[in-house]
């Protein structure tokens, strides 16, 4: 997921990302919040179990990757790699190949979906205002304008319709409703 989203332009991913800034901070919120959003939502507790085995990113070598002694380069673990595993076939998930495309389009479509929610809650003005707080506040690629303008650039039906399908294999996880057009009101 990674390489798939440091190669669409952003400096890094969410897992290098968490890393760097320290997966313990996460996880004391979840513990805080006592699993309400857990009962909610579909859970997985990889992360927590990460941090429960004293890996919290960088600052102590290891997180989703481990970090070679005075090196800040992730390099691929095993053992994060078999828990995984292990706790797919603990919940019953069945693994399948998942391609760059449609791991792109699930990180990407998200923020797209929720930038379409927060204009039609009316908490951004236009489309343009989203785009500029993701290209200078979270290092969105300027290439690709911002995801509300990236989303016009591939369709706002064509995003909708993923979203929809996203919804569909995954429940209220994702929730379509909201980009329903909202991508293309650029304003």
């Amino acid at each position: 997921m990674d390489k798939v989203i440091y190669d669409f332009g952003l400096p890094m991913g969410p897992f290098a990302m968490g890393d760097m800034a320290g997966l313990d901070v996460g996880w004391r919120i979840r513990k805080r919040q006592g699993g309400h959003a857990q009962r909610r939502l579909r859970y997985s507790p990889i992360a927590d179990r990460i941090c429960e085995m004293g890996r919290f990113g960088q600052k102590t070598g290891a997180g989703w990757y481990r970090y070679e002694k005075g090196s800040r380069a992730p390099q691929p673990d095993p053992e994060i790699e078999a828990l995984i595993v292990r706790t797919s076939k603990e919940g019953g998930i069945e693994r399948r190949s998942v391609t760059d495309d449609e791991i792109l389009k699930r990180c990407v479509y998200a923020l797209i979906n929720e930038g379409a929610r927060i204009l039609e809650e009316g908490f951004a003005l236009r489309a343009s205002d989203i785009d500029i707080i993701y290209i200078y506040g979270y290092g969105f690629p300027v290439h690709r304008g911002g995801p509300m303008f990236y989303a016009d650039t591939v369709g706002p039906a064509a995003v909708y319709d993923d979203v929809c399908a996203f919804q569909k294999q995954h429940g209220e996880l994702v929730a379509a409703g909201a980009a329903a057009g909202a991508p293309g009101a650029r304003g």
